[in-house]
C-alpha cells in the first residue's frame, strides 16, 4: 500500500515538475557563443534579438518579441543572444546598441531587421520574409488568392520560365521582399482580365532596360500612388522621405466613402505640389492618438471630424497645420505654400523652462538647448537621459559631482536633457541611456559622443583614461570626467 501511495505521489510531483517547465518555455531560441554557428545554419528564416538584461528598450520588447515567436512558431523562428554573457557573437555582429535585431538566412547575416516592434509588427514583416521571395501562380485561383491581401502585392506576367525579365524580377523581389509581396506567372492568360495602369501610370520599359533599379522605382510609383494609406507597419518605410500625413476617422472596411472623402481633398491639393518632393498620406487617427499628443502636441480630445494634418521630414523636422482643414482644400493649400516658402515655424517638444537654473548641473529643455548648449563661448558636457533608466539614477552623484567641480569655470557647462520629454536637436544620435555629447566651443556644429567609457573599458588594465579623440581644449573637462571614474555607470 505504501508503494502504491509513494509511486502516486512520484506521479504527482513528476506532472507538476512537468507542468511548471512547460509553463516556463520559451518559443525564443536561447543562443551563445558557442552554438550560434550551429543552430543559426538550420533555420532558413531567423529574427535574432541581440539584447542585454539591463536594457530598458530590450525588456519593453521581451514580452512582445515572445509572443511573436509562439505565433511564428512553424514559419519562421526567433532567437536572441545576450550580450553581457556572448561579447563574441554580439561584436562579430557589430552590435553597438541594445536591442539591436537582425535577420539571417541559412546561417548568414542577411539584413538588419527594420519593422516595427509590436507583436502584430513583427508577425506581419516577418510572414512576407517566409518562403520564396515570388510565389509562382499556377491559376486563376492562386492569382485571386494572393491579390487578396491588403498589403502591396505585385505579380509578374512572363511569356516563359527562360525569361530574362522574370531573372531580373526574380532578383528584384529578393531585394524588396521586405517592402512588397511578390508573385510570378509563366500563364500570360491570366493577367488580361486585369488592368495593369497604377496611380499614377508609369513609364513603359522595354526588356533592355527592365533592370532591378526601374523595377524598384516602378512598384515604389504604384504602390505608394499619390496618397497612401500610412499604418503602423508601413510608418517605418513612408517616414524615410518628406511625409505630409491627414489622420482623420479613416476605415476602409466600415467606410470606404468617408475614408475617401478626405483622402480626395487631400489629393486634390497633392497634385498641385507633387513635383517638389514631399510625399502625400492619410492615416486612422485612432492608430496613432499617443504619437499625436506626444510628438505633435495636438489635442487628442478634440472630437471634430476634420483631419489632423502633419508634416514630418525625413531629417525629422515636425510641423502643424494649425488652421482648421477646409472642405474646398485651401487651408490645406496655404500650409503648402508656407511649407515650401519655408515660413512656417518647425514644432519642438519641450518641457516648460525652468524657473531658476543655477544648480551644478543645468536642467536643458528643448527650447533652452540652442541658448545653453550651443553657446559659442562655452564648452558644455550634456547628458540625455530617461527618467526610468536605473543607469542614469546611479550616474546622477558623480554626474552632480563633477558639476560642482567645474562650477566655478565660466567656460564649461556641465548640463542634462530628459530626451523623453524633449526633442533631441539633429546632430545628437541618443538610441539608449544615458548618452553623453560633448559640444566644444567653437566647434557646435560637430559635438562629439563621450567615447571615452568604451576606452576606458577596454584599456581597463593600463589604469588610464584614454580620450586621444578629443582636441588639447577639451582638456580640462576629460581629466574632471576621468579622475571621477564614471566608466562602471556607463554601459555600451
Amino acid at each position: 500500500m505504501d508503494s502504491v501511495m509513494l509511486r502516486g505521489v512520484l506521479c504527482v510531483l513528476a506532472l507538476c515538475v512537468w507542468s511548471s517547465a512547460a509553463r516556463g518555455r520559451s518559443d525564443v531560441l536561447e543562443l551563445e557563443d558557442a552554438d550560434f554557428d550551429y543552430i543559426a545554419p538550420e533555420h532558413e528564416t531567423l529574427l535574432v534579438k541581440f539584447y542585454a538584461p539591463w536594457c530598458g528598450h530590450c525588456k519593453k520588447l521581451a514580452p512582445e518579441f515572445e509572443t511573436a515567436a509562439t505565433r511564428l512558431k512553424g514559419t519562421v523562428t526567433l532567437a536572441k543572444v545576450d550580450c553581457t554573457t556572448n561579447t563574441e557573437t554580439c561584436k562579430r555582429y557589430g552590435v553597438t546598441g541594445y536591442p539591436t535585431l537582425k535577420i539571417f538566412r541559412n546561417g548568414q547575416e542577411s539584413s538588419s531587421y527594420d519593422g516595427p516592434r509590436s507583436a502584430e509588427g513583427i508577425v506581419n514583416y516577418m510572414k512576407k520574409l517566409a518562403g520564396p521571395d515570388s510565389v509562382p501562380l499556377h491559376s486563376e485561383h492562386d492569382l485571386e488568392n494572393f491579390i487578396n491581401n491588403f498589403d502591396a502585392s505585385i505579380v509578374g506576367f512572363f511569356s516563359g520560365a527562360d525569361s530574362s525579365q522574370l531573372s531580373e524580377f526574380l532578383k528584384g523581389a529578393g531585394l524588396m521582399r521586405e517592402s512588397f509581396r511578390f508573385a510570378h506567372t509563366t500563364d500570360l492568360e491570366l493577367g488580361k482580365k486585369y488592368d495593369t495602369t497604377c496611380e499614377p501610370t508609369p513609364t513603359q520599359h522595354t526588356p533592355s532596360h527592365h533592370t532591378q533599379h526601374m523595377l524598384r522605382s516602378l512598384l515604389l510609383l504604384c504602390s505608394l500612388g499619390l496618397c497612401p494609406h500610412l499604418t503602423k507597419e508601413n510608418k517605418d518605410s513612408l517616414r524615410k522621405r518628406d511625409l505630409l500625413t491627414a489622420y482623420y476617422d479613416l476605415d476602409y472596411l466600415r467606410n470606404p466613402k468617408g475614408s475617401n472623402y478626405w483622402r480626395n481633398r487631400v489629393l486634390k491639393v497633392a497634385s498641385k505640389f507633387s513635383s517638389q518632393g514631399l510625399l502625400f498620406s492619410v492615416a486612422n487617427r485612432n492608430d496613432f492618438l499617443e504619437e499625436l499628443e506626444d510628438e505633435f502636441g495636438l489635442g487628442t480630445s478634440d472630437s471634430t471630424e476634420l483631419p489632423f494634418v502633419t508634416i514630418r521630414t525625413r531629417t525629422g523636422n515636425k510641423y502643424t497645420m494649425r488652421e482648421e482643414f477646409t472642405r474646398d482644400g485651401r487651408s490645406l493649400e496655404n500650409f503648402l505654400e508656407d511649407y515650401f516658402a519655408e515660413r512656417l515655424k518647425r514644432y519642438v517638444k519641450s518641457e516648460p523652462v525652468p524657473a531658476k537654473n543655477n544648480a551644478a548641473v543645468k536642467v536643458v529643455v528643448a527650447d533652452t538647448f540652442e541658448e545653453i548648449v550651443n553657446d559659442p563661448e562655452k564648452d558644455v558636457l550634456i547628458e540625455f537621459y530617461a527618467p526610468w533608466c536605473g543607469h542614469c539614477k546611479k550616474l546622477e552623484p558623480k554626474y552632480t559631482e563633477l558639476g560642482e567641480r567645474l562650477y566655478s569655470d565660466p567656460s564649461i557647462v556641465i548640463a542634462k536633457m530628459d530626451a523623453t520629454a524633449n526633442d533631441v536637436p539633429q546632430g545628437y544620435d541618443v538610441q539608449g541611456f544615458p548618452t553623453i555629447y560633448f559640444a566644444a566651443a567653437g566647434r557646435k556644429d560637430e559635438p562629439k559622443r563621450y567615447e571615452v567609457i568604451v576606452y576606458f573599458q577596454r584599456d581597463r588594465h593600463t589604469e588610464r583614461c584614454m580620450t586621444s579623440q578629443y582636441r588639447e581644449s577639451d582638456s580640462k573637462a576629460q581629466e574632471a570626467v576621468c579622475s571621477l571614474e564614471l566608466s562602471p555607470y556607463f554601459v555600451t
